[in-house]
């Protein structure tokens, strides 16, 4: 929000600082200003002129030569503009001077300096201007011309600063206003959080309750049907409305906002929804079926055309303004050119009410339409603001002669919003911001924000019983009271502190694991990535899911960003596939990439209630490695997670994005863990991939109950380990789990180690087996192991490795 600090000083006439000490004092008191324009940076010596007279230059058709009075002399200027005439007064730049636009439309930092000099031999002494030259936007000044010198209204004094009289002598201040300050989107919210800040009086612009002695409910009736999206309405009626263009201090404010002056009676409803925050509208009286207002939701599919002419289809979740018949405004957005003011109309209902924001929004959203009194909405505004801004608009209307004010108000108020009464501690306050101020300094402060505030005695020592406004729509407990004090004591008065705690807290074990897994893989040598959880249903064609696949039951967003994004996922595959194939693309052939993410499984389709949200971390690489430099990556970081036992590997994975002869489940006391395994040459393809690449996902919602802290330490061995090597025959459908299981229930509680340190599969190698070769090392903890004991271990051992048809190899 854009807020000029001469309109700000209307309400704080003792505020005279600069436009620098403005910024940091409100920025340091909780309202930060993102940025400040001086619009009057760069004019210098503008003085407004009157042309005595004009001749044709002697040498130049298109140049005139114009004597122009400047109020203490008159000087000499000679110019190309056209649209002047003797008598006119326009903006003046002195021998000297500055303009913020050049005549090429460049705007230098430093400005344009105007030096006398001479035009085709004829001197001139100055620079008559155009409201460009000056800064000013023309779509922001309906009266200057499409080209040439701006002209003042006629009376408009000699010699004086023509900058000053357009407005131009000012600072805008743009706000970061947060959604729960709603009170603050407003001039006058502004200004008593300036008041507040440098401990300045808030004066408030003149409301007065006007109106004739004729009772506008004999004229007008409303009727509010739907109060669940309208908290209040009301109404009041003008009569003999009288179009004419508004004095200059109001058209001067609207252009510092950025609105454009239309005519009396639309600049009034846009001054007061700037200066009070409250948005306004009018119908004109006469087109306004059986003169009663209905409020009430539209009809499913109603059709209505709005001011702008274009027609929109409506449901019945969007609340419109409605006469006897039709349809004349969506409630809170725009009116309907049905009952649009023109320059015929003569008598005028004004609207100020308080609608629903989430329904504008939402509505506004259906609809396509976004207006400033919809943006205004949305945020949820005071109901009881209504009367003040319609008293506020009345007021403004008999003093500019723009019509005649009826007596009385239609209001419909069905729950009135009262202002909230709360007791704070003292002590608390204190306690919170490491400060000792007394209740009495603590009053001072929130009585200039308008809360009404008592100092009692209480239980614990002086208690504040506070009655806060229902602008304040923020303040709802002590701690909020506590932000109060501190913004305007200064944040940077506040000593600094060590906190007080009584307990000390930790992180879930869940977050713990995720932690714990995070730095495992990148000590692994992986990356950490992030991918989106929305999807394009076509990636996962690539990944040759089958049709009844769980994958394909995706949750489809209602209003998504394209159709790249229109489901929600439910593998964590294709993105990290994506990235691999990106990082190939960038000739990064060996990249090591991980994501610890959810995904979405819905519990039912269409949905019913919130989908299951797994977390699931997800390893790839492509390049150098293979499927057991992945296994082993994955053990370590189940070992790591507290998994002390064996793990079981199953070859009959359906994840149809692996290679059917290299992937596996991973299981751990009979619970599955994830997958892992090389990528179908198919999906490498799918993704325009050469390298092979390779993928393990682990279900963490699955580890998180198994892992912990278990780590048993064990004094060093004292006696010697036996160490034997088995060459091994295999049929080469028996995998090295099973194997390794054999070996495990052979060697008993003897076994220490297991190592697979060869394969082969070759010419010397029967066909239909492989050949497996195992460092197997065993020990006793109480004593040195016998030949009897070794030999009967390795006979137990062979023996249960015979029984999954392994025997050891001749040669």
């Amino acid at each position: 929000m854009n807020t000029s600090m001469n309109w700000l000083r209307a309400y704080v006439p003792g505020l005279s600082v600069s436009g620098q000490e403005f910024r940091d004092a409100m920025t340091l008191a909780g309202n930060k200003v993102e940025t400040m324009e001086d619009l009057g940076e760069n004019l210098e010596k503008i003085v407004t002129g009157k042309i005595l007279s004009l001749e044709k230059h002697p040498d130049a058709d298109k140049l005139s030569i114009c004597q122009v009075d400047i109020g203490n002399e008159q000087i000499q200027i000679v110019t190309g503009a056209q649209n002047m005439k003797q008598g006119d007064v326009v903006p003046v730049v002195l021998d000297g001077g500055k303009v913020k636009v050049a005549h090429d439309g460049s705007k230098p930092k430093e400005g344009v300096e105007i030096r006398a000099g001479k035009l085709r031999g004829v001197p001139s002494n100055g620079m008559m201007c155009s409201i460009e030259e000056l800064g000013g936007e023309k779509n922001l000044f309906p009266e200057a011309p499409e080209s040439g010198l701006y002209i003042f209204p006629e009376g408009t004094p000699v010699g004086v600063d023509a900058a000053e009289l357009l407005g131009l002598r000012d600072i805008l201040h743009e706000y970061e206003i947060t959604s729960n300050r709603v009170d603050c989107f407003s001039v006058l919210g502004l200004a008593r959080e300036a008041a507040a800040t440098f401990k300045q009086t808030l004066q408030y612009p003149k409301i007065e309750k006007l109106g004739s002695q004729e009772d506008v409910s004999s004229y007008l009736s409303v009727e509010l049907k739907s109060p669940e999206l309208c908290k209040r309405y009301t109404a009041r009626l003008i009569k003999n409305v009288h179009f004419a263009p508004s004095p200059l201090w109001m058209q001067i404010r609207l252009r510092t906002a950025g609105i454009r002056p239309i005519n009396n009676f639309v600049d009034i409803t846009n001054y007061v929804m700037l200066e009070l925050g409250q948005p306004m509208h009018a119908f004109d009286y006469d087109t306004i079926k059986g003169h009663k207002i209905i409020v009430e939701r539209a009809k499913e599919g109603e059709s209505f055309t709005t001011l702008d002419g274009v027609e929109h289809e409506l449901s019945d979740s969007i609340l419109c303004i409605k006469d006897g018949e039709r349809s004349i405004a969506l409630g809170g957005i725009m009116g309907g050119e049905n009952s649009m003011i023109t320059d015929q109309v003569k008598n005028v209902v004004l609207e100020a009410a308080c609608f629903d924001g989430t329904n504008i929004r939402l509505s506004g959203r259906k609809l396509g339409l976004r207006t400033d009194a919809s943006a205004y909405f949305e945020k949820g505004l005071d109901p009881n603001l209504c009367e003040m801004a319609m008293d506020r608009a009345c007021t403004l209307i008999e003093e500019l002669g723009a019509g005649e004010v009826v007596g009385g108000m239609l209001d419909c108020y069905p729950e009135k919003r009262e202002d909230t009464k709360l007791t704070v501690s003292v002590f608390d306050i204190n306690n919170l911001l490491g400060l000792s101020l007394s209740g009495e300094e603590m009053k001072k402060i929130l009585t200039a924000l308008e809360i009404s505030t008592e100092v009692k005695n209480g239980a614990n020592g002086e208690e504040l019983s506070l009655v806060i406004p229902s602008f304040r729509q923020d303040l709802e407990r002590m701690a909020d009271i506590a932000e109060e004090v501190a913004r305007f004591y200064g944040y940077d008065k506040i000593p600094s502190t060590l906190p007080k705690a009584t307990t000390v807290g930790g992180k879930a074990k869940d977050l713990q694991l995720n932690q714990k897994l995070r730095h495992l893989a990148e000590a692994l040598g992986y990356s950490e990535s992030y991918f989106y959880s929305f999807e394009s249903k076509k990636v996962y064609e690539k990944l040759l899911f089958p049709k009844d696949a769980m994958e394909w039951q995706q949750i489809t967003i209602a209003n998504p960003l394209g159709e790249d994004f229109s489901v929600m996922r439910t593998s964590s595959v294709p993105g990290m596939l994506q990235a691999l194939s990106l990082n190939e693309h960038h000739k990064n052939k060996n990249a090591k990439l991980f994501e610890m993410a959810k995904i979405y499984i819905p519990k039912a389709l269409p949905l019913t209630e919130l989908p299951e949200e797994r977390m699931t971390l997800t390893l790839g690489f492509a390049g150098e490695g293979d499927f057991f430099s992945l296994k082993g990556e994955v053990e370590e970081l189940l070992r790591q997670s507290g998994l002390q036992g064996n793990f079981h590997y199953d070859k009959d994975c359906e994840k149809a994005f692996y290679h059917p002869g290299r992937k596996a489940n991973i299981s751990y006391e009979g619970k599955l863990l994830g997958s892992l395994g090389e990528i179908h040459p198919e999906v490498l393809q799918n993704f325009d991939m050469k390298e092979k690449a390779y993928v393990a996902i682990l279900d963490l919602e699955a580890l998180y109950p198994l892992s912990g802290d278990f780590r048993k330490y064990k004094p060093v061995a004292k006696f010697p380990a036996v160490t034997r090597d088995f060459s091994l025959l295999v049929p080469v459908n028996v995998m090295a789990g099973d194997l390794e299981e054999a070996i495990r229930k052979g060697a008993g509680e003897l076994l220490e180690k297991i190592e697979l340190f060869d394969i082969y599969v070759g010419a010397q190698v029967q066909e239909g087996y492989k050949s497996m070769s195992y460092k197997v090392s065993i020990r006793a903890k109480d004593h040195t192991l016998t030949e009897q004991e070794i030999v009967g271990c390795t006979n137990s051992l062979l023996k249960a490795l015979e029984e999954k048809g392994a025997r050891l190899r001749d040669a």
